[in-house]
């Protein structure tokens, strides 16, 4: 592949942040252009990107925590610990209740709204779950219902994400930002990791289009946390990355047995691709897991072999217009796999 500096100059890309990790830790993180086009504030370490739908991940692996610490199970109905709002009962819940388990490998039978999930919009106020699934803000225009049997379908759906996060806010009594930063960011020393409801620090990276201008507002929200609302860093994410690795052995800091994280890399329902907040390819000692986050003027990629203990997070702050596996960072993975 080209350079990668002489490739984000071809395709416009503002800046970038690319951590590796080999044999269970990190190898070296490598940073490249700015935060914003047209100053000099370079990229480094610490620059704080929208890792978008990459957070599905990290909420993923919140609700196994959750179940080991027998709080919530993946595959209760839903609607014994949902307060405020229920998943509406109808002929396909009735044939198979919606779990945990449903809503995390997007096999719950809900199809997200056409035009949903959009950025946070400057003059609508931050919504609620309960509202949002309703119908009833402008982020959502429809209630949220089963359309199919769980597990009958694949729809990836922010909207089942949304159920999550309200699930075990209700449940627990406690924000969904604070379990995440009590139970995942503080145990792996995730440092630059945070979900906002204000503009990011001075550290963050803006998003650009895919012709090199600045979004609007330079730094688009998303109001929903477990579905795609974490800002963070490469570094931080591989932190998460190799806590799955070590998790394996029983060696994590977040105490997750092997039999609990083997729910995440384990084909779920209808799809041998689909794990819980992460996709699947390969098997048995070549397993490849995948996240990916692409949202208003960002695009992300996480790969990881966690029996081979290797893998790498590539962050940016350009949304190129197309596919991450058609731009560069489909070239690193390529190159990274050989």
């Amino acid at each position: 592949m080209l350079p990668i500096h002489e490739h984000m100059a071809k395709q416009q890309i503002a800046g970038l942040s690319l951590t590796y990790i080999e044999d269970g830790a990190i190898q070296k993180t490598e940073c490249f252009g700015v935060l914003e086009l047209g100053t000099t504030n370079k990229v480094n370490e610490e620059t704080i990107f929208n890792a978008c739908s990459i957070s599905k991940l990290l909420t993923s692996i919140l609700v196994l925590k959750l179940v080991e610490q027998g709080e919530v199970d993946l595959d209760e109905d839903i609607n014994h610990k949902l307060i405020s709002w229920k998943m509406p009962e109808s002929d396909y819940t009735r044939a198979k209740k919606v779990t945990l388990r449903s809503l995390l490998s997007h096999q719950a039978g809900i199809v997200d709204p056409e035009d949903s999930f959009p950025p946070l919009h400057p003059v609508v106020q931050w919504p609620s779950m309960q509202d949002l699934l309703q119908g009833a803000t402008p982020y959502c225009p429809k209630p949220i219902e089963s359309t199919f049997e769980p597990f009958q379908e694949f729809h990836y759906s922010d909207a089942g994400y949304c159920i999550v996060q309200l699930l075990i806010e209700e449940f627990t009594g406690t924000t969904f930002p604070t379990l995440m930063t009590n139970l995942i960011f503080q145990p792996l020393a995730m440092n630059h990791s945070f979900f906002s409801s204000t503009l990011p620090t001075d550290h963050s990276a803006c998003g650009h289009h895919k012709n090199g201008t600045l979004t609007t507002p330079s730094h688009p929200l998303y109001p929903y946390h477990a579905a795609c609302g974490i800002w963070t860093t490469p570094s931080d994410l591989a932190n998460l990355l190799i806590e799955i690795m070590q998790s394996l052995n029983g060696k994590g800091k977040l105490d997750l047995t092997s039999t609990t994280i083997h729910e995440l890399m384990h084909p779920q329902g209808c799809k041998e691709w689909g794990g819980l907040g992460v996709f699947l390819d390969g098997q048995g000692e070549q397993l490849e897991i995948s996240s990916l986050g692409w949202g208003v003027g960002y695009q992300c990629m996480l790969v990881a072999y966690p029996y081979l203990e290797k893998g790498f997070v590539i962050m940016s702050n350009t949304d190129t217009g197309v596919h991450q596996m058609q731009g560069i960072m489909g070239d690193i993975y390529r190159s990274f796999v050989q």
